[in-house]
């Protein structure tokens, strides 16, 4: 006898309902998030990068104009080119965040985003079919192996989008439903906030071409069309076609895949590139069995982003994130196998089972907002973001420094690494200007160049400084140029800590003494051994900062010593 249809008052209820019963998905976010960022030193590790302060005052500009910026803001080194800010509602939405809570509402979105991404993946693979256990494990490796990648940037929203694009992908191509046209939205709003959506397009063409090839006209009309409608959504953005142009101009560039320290293979030494290498090894291995059993799409997808990982570590996660689904179907099958041939209470068996029963349970209620904020407020105010992580940044240098690099008259010029400069941006600006700063694809080769001449001490390094006309060089303690500088009787030493070293120089008037401050009379002249070791210069008390983060790499190399 067939039932009644449910009336339509009952169906908001039973939405409701749905929305305030918890699941383990929910569960995953909480826990995911406590664990990854119980310690402050993960959430330090969330801005350890300088760009976010040029982000954060882009989106400043913004906000106070009402307009995006077409020309430089921050450099005077290539002051009033063209530039392309092309991640400018990031900038805003950083910007924003910092405004109501300062760098501690910016590390925290963040945080949320990234774990929101790893969410996505689990209830994907659930809804595949691979159970709880098998989801949890891949996902926290896919989690640990891009753990390189979890910083406060605008490419976070990138993976959480790639997650959810390639999950509704996945959805539609075994059942299609009209959920798929809204990746064309989402493909214009992503144009806005991350360049990372010429991989979503990339996809799409893959998928179209794989679809020609097969000869499956009605997959290919579908995802023609899906295809052609996002790109053309991405022209939604401030620049228009513009921007595709030089993103095409950026990825090309020799001297960006040359020089840039994210655009160079990986180097398999840490514990999250080992997890990598594992899942690089299973999933280039399941791919080949993917093709064989004329799933095309499934493995060269997986192919493709394992080459462009190899050759790039800036697509690692890209490649978690679309070899996972992989990896974990093709385990579940081969535990379903072994299981479907044992007792029925054997332990593989039961917990074969018990894995399918609990993978139901991959609903996103309201508890995911909660557990996330409740994660929150245990975890965030016991880092005390207050500011950059001072065993990263020249935190104590610029706060005692403020006169020398701020003064009240014209702006000195200040010579810094590319990753101090946007702590720089963040501090100074609008007043004062960098020379160059992690916006590699703007300054370019020339001043790139340069850049790295200073760095290495490269032949010709002293006619780049004078150049440029430097008047201040902040330094880290690492660069040779500051040891060099601090003996140059061009230039005296004024501050030393732990991170750096600040060094003005002469002017023509001045007239070099062999020190800044002279000594009190009641205390011995320092000896030559102290003076070689800096101990008898005037410099600063090394501050009490907090355990040193992990820094990542450069974003530009250092070049062979000359």
């Amino acid at each position: 006898m067939p039932t009644a249809p449910l009336d339509s008052s009952v169906r908001p209820f039973r939405w409701a309902r749905a929305l305030l019963k918890p699941s383990l998905v929910d569960l995953f976010f909480g826990v995911l998030m406590l664990a990854a960022f119980s310690r402050t030193q993960a959430w330090q590790s969330l801005l350890v990068d300088g760009d976010t302060g040029w982000h954060i005052r882009t989106g400043d500009y913004i906000l106070e104009t009402g307009r995006v910026p077409l020309q430089d803001l921050f450099s005077f080194s290539r002051t009033g080119q063209p530039w392309f800010a092309w991640e400018w509602l990031a900038d805003v939405i950083v910007a924003l965040l910092h405004r109501w809570r300062g760098l501690e509402a910016v590390a925290g979105f963040s945080a949320c985003v990234l774990c929101l991404s790893a969410v996505f993946l689990m209830c994907w693979l659930l809804r595949r079919g691979v159970g709880l256990w098998i989801a949890v494990a891949v996902v926290l490796a896919t989690v640990s192996e891009s753990s390189m990648h979890s910083l406060a940037r605008p490419h976070i929203f990138s993976l959480l989008f790639v997650t959810l694009a390639l999950w509704v992908l996945d959805e539609d191509r075994r059942r299609t439903g009209p959920l798929i046209w809204m990746l064309v939205p989402l493909s214009a709003l992503w144009a806005n906030l991350h360049a990372g959506f010429v991989s979503w397009l990339a996809i799409l063409g893959l998928l179209v071409a794989l679809s020609g090839m097969a000869r499956r006209w009605a997959s290919l009309r579908r995802y023609g069309a899906l295809f052609g409608l996002c790109s053309a959504a991405t022209l939604l953005n401030p620049y228009g076609w513009g921007l595709h142009r030089h993103i095409i101009r950026y990825l090309g560039s020799s001297w960006i895949l040359d020089h840039v320290q994210e655009f160079q293979s990986p180097r398999i030494r840490s514990e999250s590139m080992m997890v990598f290498a594992l899942l690089l090894l299973l999933g280039v291995a399941l791919a080949s069995r993917s093709i064989a059993r004329d799933q095309w799409f499934e493995g060269v997808l997986v192919l493709a982003w394992a080459f462009a990982a190899l050759r790039s570590a800036r697509h690692i996660p890209l490649y978690g994130i679309a070899a996972a689904p992989l990896i974990a179907s093709e385990c579940a099958a081969a535990w379903s196998r072994l299981a479907a041939g044992r007792p029925a209470r054997s332990a593989i068996r039961v917990f074969w089972e018990l894995s399918q029963d609990l993978g139901r349970s991959r609903r996103i209620s309201l508890w995911t907002p909660a557990l996330g904020a409740l994660a929150l407020l245990v975890t965030l105010p016991q880092a005390r973001l207050t500011g950059f992580p001072a065993s990263v940044f020249p935190v104590a240098a610029v706060a005692a420094n403020l006169d020398r690099l701020q003064p009240g008259g014209a702006m000195p010029r200040i010579l810094t690494s590319d990753r101090w400069a946007g702590y720089l941006i963040f501090r100074l600006h609008p007043r004062q200007r960098v020379f160059f700063d992690g916006r590699s694809d703007f300054y370019g080769p020339a001043i790139g160049a340069d850049y790295q001449g200073l760095l290495s001490l490269a032949p010709g390094w002293r006619r780049t400084l004078d150049r440029y006309q430097f008047e201040v060089a902040l330094l880290p303690l690492d660069w040779p140029l500051g040891d060099i500088l601090e003996h140059d009787p061009g230039w005296r030493l004024v501050y030393r800590d732990s991170v750096s070293v600040l060094l003005v120089r002469y002017s023509p008037y001045d007239r070099p003494s062999p020190s800044v401050v002279c000594p009190p009379a009641s205390s011995p002249a320092p000896s030559v051994a102290e003076l070689v070791r800096g101990t008898g210069r005037p410099v600063a008390a090394k501050s009490s900062s907090p355990a040193p983060v992990a820094r990542p790499h450069r974003k530009v190399d250092r070049p062979a010593e000359p």
